[in-house]
């Protein structure tokens, strides 16, 4: 691969706890957080912006390099996630990913963050919240 590359891949991701079952509850969320951040933060060619989510699912904003194997990389992310929560905390098979401009960054760390009053609201937009089987 050349070393002279210039991409703005920005994506945002999602997936769920096994059967949408609530176990990111507020001690969890924590940890599950900071583990996943790290995770991403390690990783050659990917740039974390954000995670949230609420009981059921997590997001995540991240901007790629071309050359990252998004299938294995976010397969990793969710094994090893389970891995470190004592194996408390189960992923259901699939996730979601959505690429989105520069410019909408604000928005949709925006929606990110906000994940608990968009579901109380119900103010979710529906091409960010789905998931593969």
């Amino acid at each position: 691969m050349s070393i002279r590359v210039y991409s703005e891949i920005n994506l945002h991701i999602t997936w769920h706890t096994k059967d949408s079952l609530p176990f990111i509850n507020a001690e969890l969320r924590p940890k599950l957080y900071a583990f996943v951040k790290n995770k991403i933060v390690e990783t050659d060619g990917v740039f974390f912006h954000g995670i949230g989510g609420i009981e059921t699912h997590v997001h995540i904003a991240v901007s790629v390099r071309p050359s990252l194997h998004l299938d294995e990389w976010i397969g990793q992310l969710k094994g090893s996630s389970s891995y470190a929560m004592g194996k408390r905390l189960q992923w259901q098979h699939g996730y979601g990913v959505v690429s989105f401009g520069t410019r909408d960054l604000p928005w949709v760390l925006d929606y990110i963050k906000n994940q608990e009053e968009h579901h109380k609201r119900g103010l979710i937009h529906e091409r960010l919240e789905r998931i593969g089987e």
